[in-house]
């Protein structure tokens, strides 16, 4: 976190986007996801995470949740689309 911080003060800013939903894929092996709230809907071919301000919807083929603590979540299998989400959209 402190290297983002670190970022965040070299472009001029002062707030750290980690209310955000932010996330690494990695092609057919699955994705890390972090700053999660809560997951909102879960199939094996979608899942919703919420964050505080915003959400994403993960889309895909056999998705599973490999880890899923302190705000941060691994998803395993195909990812094939990533969105994000705000509001009341990702709440459905």
């Amino acid at each position: 976190m402190r290297f983002l911080s670190e970022i965040a003060k070299a472009l001029g800013s002062d707030e750290i986007v980690s209310s955000r939903v932010q996330y690494t894929v990695l092609d057919g092996k699955g994705g890390y996801f972090q700053n999660v709230k809560k997951i909102l809907e879960f199939t094996d071919c979608k899942i919703v995470f919420a964050g505080r301000k915003d959400g994403v919807a993960v889309e895909g083929e056999n998705l599973t949740l490999g880890k899923y603590f302190a705000g941060d979540a691994a998803v395993l299998g195909n990812i094939v689309k990533v969105e994000r989400v705000s509001g009341e959209k990702g709440r459905t």
